[in-house]
């Protein structure tokens, strides 16, 4: 069964809103920390960098994510959204509205 303009719609509206919000994270995510001059604060300055370690793993999750809805987004523009990658059976509307960014249908998901 297709997806129904009203479904597809309201789909490619929560893409664009996760989409939206997503990147509003990552400019909050791009703060550089300011590693210290203190040269005694050896601990300080290792919290510091563990800190900015866990911004760069953040920023990634956050653009991988991104990415994906952009990829979405990019397949309903061409009419291929909702089909799997995978086997190219549709993707049901429940998986769709649970993950619409969602590459591969329920039973290609189980199998992985």
């Amino acid at each position: 069964m297709a997806i129904s303009e009203k479904d597809l719609q309201n789909l490619k509206e929560s893409l664009e809103k996760e989409a939206g919000e997503l990147e509003a994270r990552l400019k909050e995510e791009k703060v550089e920390p300011e590693f210290g001059d203190d040269v005694d604060g050896f601990d300080e300055e290792t919290d510091e960098a563990s800190e900015y370690s866990n911004k760069l793993g953040l920023q990634q999750n956050i653009k991988e994510e991104l990415e994906n809805i952009e990829r979405a987004l990019d397949k309903m523009d061409k009419g291929i959204y909702g089909k799997c990658e995978s086997c190219g059976k549709e993707i049901s509307l429940d998986v769709l509205k649970v993950d619409p960014e969602s590459r591969l249908c329920r039973d290609c998901k189980l199998k992985k």
